[in-house]
C-alpha cells in the first residue's frame, strides 16, 4: 500500500516542486530575470540542429550536382532558412512566449489548440522515429545486433533523450554545451581526412555529379532539412535576453550551424560510399574512427531528440492550459518510445514530407502578425482577452496549407492531390510565403475593417 511519502515522491517526480513555478514558464512571458545571452542560446539551438538527417541530405545533394553547384545552392538555401529562423526567434525572445503561445496571440484560444496538435503532437512521431537512429548503430558497434538488444537500447536512449528535456532549459543547456563543441571538432576532422583522401580541394570539386537535379531542386531540399523545426526554434529562443540575441542565435544555428553540417555531409558522401550515403557514423567508420563516429552520432540525435521532447511538453501545457510542462514530457516521451520499439523509424522520411508541408505556414502566420499586424507591440498575456477563435489567422494557414498541398501534389505521403502549383523553392516555403500574404491581406482587409472581430486588449495593456 503507497504511503502518503510514496505518493509525495511521485508527484514531485511528474510536477516538481508544486509551491515554486515551473522554471521554464510554458503558460507566461519569460521573465527578465530568466534571460540567457547569446552563447546559452546559441548552444541549445545549434545542439537542435545538429541532426544526422541534415548530414544525409548534404551528401544526396552533393553526389547529385556535383561540389561546386552544391555550394551555391546550399548557400541560397540556407539564407532562405536562416532568416525566417531567425525571424521566428526575435519575435519570442521579443514576447519571451513558446511558439504554440504565440499561436494564442494569431489564432486564438482554441484555435492555438490546433497549433498545439501539429507541433506537439508531429514531435512525438519525431521522438519516436528517431531514437533508432542511435540505437542500432549502437547495437552494431557492440556486435549485439539482436532484437532483444536493440529494443533494450531503444529503451535506455528513449530515456535518456528525455532527461535531459525533463530538467528543461537548463538541462538541454549543459547537454548542448558539451556536445556542440565535440561535433564541430569531430566534423572538421572528419572533413579533414575526407578532402586528404580525395587528393586535397581539387579532387573534391572534380568529382561530377552521378545524376541531374536543378538548382531548384537542390535549394528545396536544403530549405526542407529544417524548416518544419526551425518553426519551433522559439521554444527556446525566448530565453534570449533581447530581441538581437535571439535573432543573431537563430541566424547562427540555422545558417552557420545547419551549414556546416549540410557541409561535412556532401563531403563525406562525395568521398565514401556508405549507406546512407554520407552517415555520420558510417563516414568516420570508413575513416578508421567508429568510435568516435559511434559517440558523434550518441550526441547528434540526443541534443535533436530532447529539444522535440521539450516541444511536446510545453505544447501540452499550452493545449490543457497546465501550468506545468513535466508531466506531458514524460506521457508523450513513453508513447514516443512504444512507437520506436514497434518500428516507426521506418516513416522518418514521409514524416519530414509531412512535417514539412503543414508545420511552415504557421510560421508564416506568426511572422506576419507578429510584424505587420501587432508590429512587435505585443500586449502582455494578462492584459488580452483572447477570442476563441481568430479567423483571420486560421484562413491564412489554410490557405498556406492548400498551397503547399497543391505544390507537392500530395495530401500526406500516400495520399495525392493535384499538383498544379510550380515548386521552385519547394511546398514548405510556398506554404510559408502564401501564409504570410494571405494573413497580411484578411487582416487590414476584414480585421482592421470590422469585418473580422479580433482579440480585446486593454487599452492600459503593457506592451513587451
Amino acid at each position: 500500500m503507497a504511503t502518503e511519502d510514496d505518493t509525495s515522491a511521485w508527484r514531485r517526480f511528474v510536477f516538481g516542486d508544486e509551491q515554486l513555478p515551473d522554471p521554464d514558464y510554458p503558460l507566461d512571458h519569460v521573465p527578465g530575470t530568466e534571460r540567457k545571452g547569446l552563447v546559452s542560446i546559441s548552444a541549445v539551438l545549434l545542439g537542435f540542429v545538429f541532426f544526422a538527417g541534415t548530414i544525409w541530405a548534404g551528401a544526396e545533394v552533393g553526389a547529385a550536382m556535383g561540389f561546386g553547384p552544391m555550394l551555391t545552392a546550399m548557400a541560397v538555401g540556407y539564407a532562405i532558412l536562416g532568416v525566417y529562423v531567425a525571424t521566428l526567434c526575435g519575435i519570442a525572445a521579443k514576447a519571451g512566449l513558446t511558439t504554440v503561445l504565440l499561436a494564442r496571440y494569431s489564432f486564438g484560444r482554441w484555435g492555438a489548440k490546433f497549433a498545439d496538435f501539429i507541433l506537439g503532437g508531429t514531435q512525438v512521431g519525431w521522438f519516436g522515429v528517431t531514437i533508432p537512429m542511435v540505437a542500432i548503430p549502437t547495437a552494431t558497434f557492440f556486435g549485439l545486433d539482436t532484437p532483444t538488444f536493440t529494443a533494450a537500447l531503444i529503451l535506455l536512449w528513449g530515456v535518456l533523450h528525455l532527461a535531459t528535456a525533463y530538467f528543461g532549459y537548463e538541462g538541454m543547456e549543459t547537454l548542448s554545451l558539451v556536445a556542440v563543441p565535440i561535433l564541430v571538432l569531430v566534423g572538421l576532422l572528419s572533413i579533414g581526412i575526407a578532402v586528404q583522401d580525395v587528393g586535397g580541394f581539387s579532387g573534391l570539386f572534380s568529382a561530377p555529379g552521378t545524376s541531374e537535379m536543378g538548382f531548384a531542386a537542390a535549394v528545396t531540399i536544403v530549405v526542407g532539412t529544417f524548416i518544419s523545426g526551425g518553426t519551433q526554434a522559439p521554444n527556446w529562443a525566448r530565453f534570449a535576453s533581447s530581441t538581437r540575441v535571439g535573432f543573431w542565435a537563430g541566424l547562427i544555428a540555422f545558417l552557420v550551424g545547419n551549414g556546416f553540417l549540410f557541409l561535412s555531409g556532401a563531403v563525406g558522401g562525395s568521398v565514401y560510399d556508405v549507406t546512407p550515403a554520407g552517415d555520420l557514423y558510417e563516414v568516420l567508420a570508413a575513416q578508421g574512427l567508429a568510435a568516435v563516429g559511434l559517440i558523434a552520432l550518441v550526441l547528434n540525435i540526443w541534443t535533436t531528440n530532447d529539444n522535440a521532447a521539450y516541444a511536446f511538453g510545453v505544447a501540452g501545457s499550452e493545449a490543457f492550459e497546465f501550468d506545468r510542462k513535466r508531466p506531458f514530457i514524460l506521457v508523450g516521451g513513453a508513447i514516443g518510445i512504444i512507437l520506436a520499439l514497434v518500428g516507426a523509424d521506418s516513416l522518418l522520411l514521409p514524416w519530414l514530407s509531412t512535417l514539412g508541408q503543414y508545420v511552415p505556414p504557421l510560421g508564416g502566420v506568426l511572422i506576419a502578425d507578429f510584424l505587420l499586424c501587432w508590429r512587435m507591440r505585443v500586449p502582455k498575456m494578462g492584459d488580452v482577452r483572447f477570442a476563441n477563435v481568430r479567423w483571420t489567422g486560421v484562413l491564412a494557414y489554410a490557405v498556406g496549407a492548400i498551397v503547399a498541398v497543391l505544390t507537392a501534389g500530395q495530401v500526406v505521403p500516400g495520399l495525392a492531390a493535384p499538383q498544379v502549383l510550380p515548386g521552385p523553392a519547394g511546398a514548405a516555403l510556398n506554404g510559408l510565403v502564401a501564409a504570410f500574404l494571405a494573413h497580411v491581406v484578411i487582416y487590414y482587409l476584414l480585421e482592421a475593417n470590422g469585418v473580422f472581430g479580433g482579440h480585446d486588449v486593454d487599452p492600459d495593456a503593457e506592451r513587451l
